[in-house]
Formats: structure tokens, sequence, C-alpha cells
């Protein structure tokens, strides 16, 4: 087998100016999901974005038009975490702002709770091909002190029965806390982490684990999870504090409501700050992680591999030297893993490229 390439998303196409923020997953039937921000005026993080979504039939090797599935009027709604439910359906969960709610005015106060980041949740039943109106469901997973919030990015999970809370859908997020002492030269900086939970198939959610840790040595931030063969949840983290490395990680014994210890340090993943993502493989155990591998640029997209469990990593394939950024890991059959991710020549946000990855060059 060979490792092949396509482009589902080119800035400047399709009436938009950027797109950010890859999540990808594969249906029942095998449709591959690779969803993105759209943003319409600029590549910057707020102002008028959609969540768009383009579909493959062939294994990401072509893409069918793109679709709008989140709305906000001129308005961000972005931050998608799709998630296959054992059922065959999608569930959706983003983040929608109000018209002044930039990352800066929402971390600083200077926006209400109301009119800052809220969550949204979705489905579809038809393969992605048609949508649910959005439901809200901000009140049940954001706690009044939280400014900033985001889900993931990249896709969520559903856990097994190995879990032992077989259907639990968790969907990681983090948020940002009024600022109290020092705080590394940023005011209302502080992040923490805590992740979204379902045991009714999306229907109701509440907040699982909350790991608030203001001591400014490990800040989590942007974050995806896998379901280990022994039950066990993984979490693995960017991380915006001077700990050793730029990830931090962790696991969950009861299915994400708590911690078995708080985020710590992951210093044998070198790149740079940037969300990555994780993924479990079952046939054979094998723990994967993408990311950019180059320390200090965003770049160098790498996927590396851990056997115990995400102890310790090795590099199992690097894409090649260019600019790359956020990216997101999906199991496409039995003899291949898909992986999204930004990238482009000369800057890592001209394209949204989709790479087919035999899973002998991987294990």
């Amino acid at each position: 087998m060979t490792v092949e390439t396509s482009v589902p998303f080119r800035a400047g196409r399709e009436g938009y100016a950027s797109f950010r923020i890859p999540a990808v997953v594969t249906t029942a039937s095998g449709a591959v999901l690779a969803f993105c921000e759209g943003r319409v005026g600029s590549q910057e993080d707020f102002g008028d974005i959609d969540v768009v979504l383009k579909r493959s039939t062939d294994g990401g090797r072509t893409w069918g038009p793109l679709q709008a599935v989140g709305r906000n009027g001129a308005d961000l709604a972005g931050n998608p975490a799709p998630v296959v439910l054992d059922t065959g359906r999608v569930l959706l969960v983003q983040v929608r702002n109000a018209a002044a709610a930039t990352e800066d005015a929402i971390r600083r106060g200077e926006v209400s709770a109301a009119a800052g980041r809220r969550v949204w949740v979705q489905h579809s039943d038809d393969d992605g091909l048609t949508w649910s109106a959005p439901r809200e469901i901000t009140g049940q997973v954001k706690k009044p002190n939280w400014r900033w919030y985001a889900t993931t990015p990249g896709h969520a999970i559903q856990l097994t029965e190995a879990s032992g809370h077989p259907g639990r859908v968790v969907v990681p997020a983090n948020h940002s806390l009024p600022p109290t002492g020092t705080d590394n030269g940023t005011e209302g900086k502080y992040n923490g982490g805590h992740c979204l939970l379902s045991d009714d198939a999306g229907a109701t959610w509440r907040i699982g684990y909350v790991d608030d840790n203001t001591n400014g040595y490990i800040n989590v931030n942007e974050t995806t999870a896998a379901e280990l063969p022994d039950g066990r949840l993984y979490l693995n983290t960017r991380n915006d504090s001077p700990a050793p490395g730029n990830r931090a990680d962790a696991h969950s014994r009861d299915g994400g409501q708590t911690l078995v210890r708080p985020f710590r340090p992951q210093a044998s993943l070198t790149g740079p700050v940037v969300e990555c993502s994780v993924l479990q493989l079952r046939d054979p155990d094998v723990l994967l992680f993408s990311g950019p591998a180059d320390p200090g640029f965003r770049a160098l997209m790498t996927v590396r591999r851990s056997t115990d469990s995400g102890t310790t990593w090795q590099s199992a394939h690097t894409v090649d030297g260019l600019p790359a950024a956020y990216s997101d890991l999906v199991r496409l059959d039995a003899d291949t893993v898909g992986l999204l991710y930004e990238t482009g020549d000369f800057g890592a946000y001209e394209t949204i490229t989709f790479r087919r990855i035999p899973l002998g060059e991987l294990t």
C-alpha cells in the first residue's frame, strides 16, 4: 500500500478566506466526514465563522461538496467535536460566540458569560447528509466563573464495555478562569481543563473531571482523548506554561468523571505549542499521536506511536518538513489510518489536507 493524499479544504475557495480546526470521523457505513471552521473574512479566530463539512465515500480520496453544518449569523460557530455513536448517529458538539466575543475580551471578563462562548449539539442520522437543528446545552456543561470555553478540537469518543461506562460520550474541553495572583504576564490567561459527559447518547450532559491548575506550571488547554484497551481514558493536552515540553497528559479510571492525577508533563512528545490528536488502535494495540515535531515552530507533521499506553513515544511516520499545525486522526479500515491536518508550502494554514497512511507504516 502507498500513502495517498487529497485536499478537501483550500484557503480562499468556496466562499471562505481560511479553513482551520480540523476534525474527522468515519461513519458506520464507511463514509469519512471531514469538519473544520470555514472563516469567511480572514484567518482570525473570531468573526464570521461556520462549521463546515465535506463527505467522502471512497476513504478520503475524493470529496463531495462543502456543507455549512453550523451557522451563527455573522458570528462564530466553531470547534467542531464529532463522534459516531454505536447506533450510527453522528453527534456534533460545537461552540458559538456573540458579536463582541473575541478571545481576549472573554478572557478579560469584558464579555458576560451569557454573551460569551456557548455550547451546542446537533446530530445526523444519515451519515452527515442532513443535520438536526442545533440545541444549546451551555447550562449543563459550563460553570458561571468560566470565561473562555472551547471543545476539543478534534473528534470526541464513545466508551466501550471495558471502561465500565459503555456508551458514555466524552468530549474533552477547556476553559479559562479569572486571574488570581501571578498570571504569567497575561491577564485572564489561566486555563483549565474539563470534559463533557453524556450517558444517554447526547440527550443530557454534565461536567466530568475539572483540572484547574493555577500554579503556572501546567495550564491545560486543547485536549484530546482515547480509550485504552484496559478501559482507562487517556488524555493528552496542549500546555501553555513552562513545564518541561509543551505537552501534558493524564488518565481517568472512571470514564472521565475524575482524573487519577492532575495533568503532568509529557516531555517525550517534542513539539511547539499546538493542538494535537490521539487515536487508540485495537488491532494491533497501539496508541497514536499526531502533531508537529519541530520544537519551536508549527512544522514537521509527524505521527508517533506508544506501545505502553502513552508513557513513552516513538516516531512512526513523518509526513514532510513543511509548515503544519492542528490535526486529527481516524481509523479508516483494517489497513489504513487517516490524518486530517493543516499545512501548506509556505504557511501552516493554506490547506487542510487528508492523508491515507497504511497501518503497517505506523505499527
